[in-house]
């Protein structure tokens, strides 16, 4: 059973699912949906369309270097089946899919990482901007100190009446 990679978005195509698109030179693309389909003979460019891998990993989003990418890699050459060879593989691959998850999870924390203090700024911002909105008025008015202070601003207005007078 082999197991493709949609061109568009990089996804994995399982047997008897997609499309299949030959180019007059002979070049296969597949695709494992309608979407991907439909943007690339729109001529989209994957790197540019926000839902891809190739735009994820263009902008930082997922991780573009990590050694356990190397055994997704396909091999064209055929291999002798041994079965104590296929048992290690099968060992080897729940042990890298593991190490693959946690780096995942570990660069997608470094990534988050600053943005809980922004969030948390910008919550503290709402929430001073429209406390009467959470707190009744009659709690605002017996402890003032939980509404903002009132800044006191003098305008000069003699002198627009005299104007608009005229």
């Amino acid at each position: 059973m082999r197991l493709e990679k949609c061109w568009f978005c990089s996804s994995t195509i399982y047997p008897g699912h997609g499309i299949q698109f030959v180019r007059n030179d002979a070049k296969i693309f597949r695709f494992c949906r309608s979407k991907c389909h439909k943007n690339f003979k729109m001529k989209r460019n994957p790197r540019k369309v926000r839902w891809t891998k190739a735009y994820r990993r263009l902008h930082g989003k997922d991780m573009t270097q990590d050694s356990t990418f190397e055994f997704e890699r396909r091999r064209n050459r055929p291999e002798r089946y041994d079965r104590n060879v296929a048992q290690e593989t099968l060992k080897a691959i729940k042990k890298i899919d593991k190490i693959r998850v946690d780096r995942e999870a570990s660069h997608h924390a470094m990534r988050m990482k600053g943005k809980k203090a922004i969030e948390r700024q910008a919550a503290a911002k709402e929430l001073e901007q429209s406390i009467h909105l959470v707190k009744a008025p009659l709690a605002l008015q017996e402890d003032p100190s939980l509404t903002r202070p009132k800044i006191k601003v003098k305008v000069s207005q003699p002198q627009a009446e005299e104007q608009m007078e005229e």
